[in-house]
């Protein structure tokens, strides 16, 4: 058995045109991390190999990806195959080894001709082989190299890397061309529509509040958005959208309370793809890092993105990232640790610190 399997596009390719150069294979792409803005940062990486498979791909991911709504208007995804693994509060019909048979079951019933793990798993590489898919390909680091036949084989450097950095490097050493350096999210008509009628009494231009947090930590809090909003005002955005999940509805009002006066449009609880459209009608997003910040920097807008607990990450030219000031006694507060006071000079500093009436020096 060779130490490593054969690159990607050694014979046969990945994607064997062969006897069939004018139809599109059919290409499963596993991405299984479960979060919002996992998936908006593999966007290019899935828009690379449905162009190197000559048509859509079926994705395979977490239900708490969101991915249905997130990727519903993409040409890139024809379908999607959930993958029910791990889930909160119960045991995943894809756990165990009964799982793990019932997932190679499934995927051998679509008869796919590839597919790429983007990710190291051992167990879904295992389900792909089980399933007799005929070319497998994914990071193959440690154990699961000896379950995949094709390569390029990710070293543990890699793996360090974050998301982005590894699915771009792995993508560039098979040798499929990325034509997109940061994600690009499609916005359905249908959303744009229902966003349109939603806001239809609020006045352009208007900023975009990202007031939601996965985990209680990323969280700015009430006081925090109540100063920005009052801060904003003064220069003369009148017009405020405060977004989030069902989650953060009293969130929402408390944040208008403490503000007071009017101008603050709420937009809580709303499918994705309508966040999408309505994050494309804003002029810039401001909030917490989240999945939301994530897909606001994918629609191509000017993101202020806090990041008060977690590194840095400014993976698109449209995020201005804001970071808690560094100190090392100070423990897990580093939300608490980002002022209204700096969050404004950072806007005011930028392309609209002049307020709507024109644009700055950013």
């Amino acid at each position: 058995m060779p130490s490593t399997p054969p690159s990607l596009f050694d014979p046969p390719p990945l994607f064997e045109r062969g006897a069939r150069p004018n139809v599109a294979h059919n290409v499963a792409v596993v991405q299984p991390l479960p979060g919002i803005g996992d998936m908006i940062w593999h966007l290019p990486h899935l828009h690379a190999l449905a162009a190197a498979a000559g048509g859509a791909i079926t994705l395979i991911a977490k239900p708490r990806s969101a991915a249905d709504q997130v990727l519903g208007a993409d040409p890139a995804v024809r379908d999607i195959i959930w993958l029910d693994r791990n889930p909160e509060g119960r045991r995943g019909r894809h756990d165990g080894m009964r799982g793990l048979l019932r997932l190679a079951q499934e995927l051998r019933a679509r008869r796919f001709d590839a597919v790429v793990l983007l990710h190291h798993s051992v167990t879904l590489a295992a389900a792909a082989r089980l399933a007799g898919i005929p070319v497998r390909a994914g990071y193959g680091y440690g154990a699961q190299r000896w379950l995949l036949n094709r390569g390029p084989v990710m070293s543990r450097r890699m793996l360090r890397q974050h998301q982005f950095q590894r699915a771009t490097a792995w993508l560039r050493a098979a040798g499929v061309v990325l034509a997109e350096a940061e994600p690009r999210l499609a916005i359905s008509d249908a959303a744009r529509k229902v966003v349109a009628a939603r806001l239809e009494g609020v006045a352009r231009p208007f900023v975009a509040i990202g007031i939601g947090a996965s985990e209680p930590s990323r969280q700015w809090g009430a006081g925090g958005f109540a100063a920005l909003v009052r801060g904003l005002r003064a220069m003369g955005w009148d017009r405020l959208v405060l977004l989030g999940g069902a989650a953060e509805a009293a969130l929402a009002g408390e944040i208008q309370r403490l503000a007071g006066g009017g101008g603050i449009t709420v937009a809580i609880g709303w499918r994705l793809d309508e966040v999408a459209a309505l994050l494309a009608e804003a002029t810039f997003y401001v909030g917490n890092n989240t999945g939301v910040m994530n897909m606001a920097a994918a629609v191509g807008i000017l993101t202020y993105a806090l990041f008060g607990t977690t590194p840095v990450f400014d993976h698109s030219r449209h995020i201005i990232p804001i970071a808690s000031p560094p100190d090392a006694a100070a423990g897990d507060d580093g939300m608490a640790r980002i002022t209204p006071e700096g969050v404004l000079a950072v806007i005011a500093g930028g392309t609209w610190g002049d307020g709507p009436g024109g644009a700055g020096t950013g």
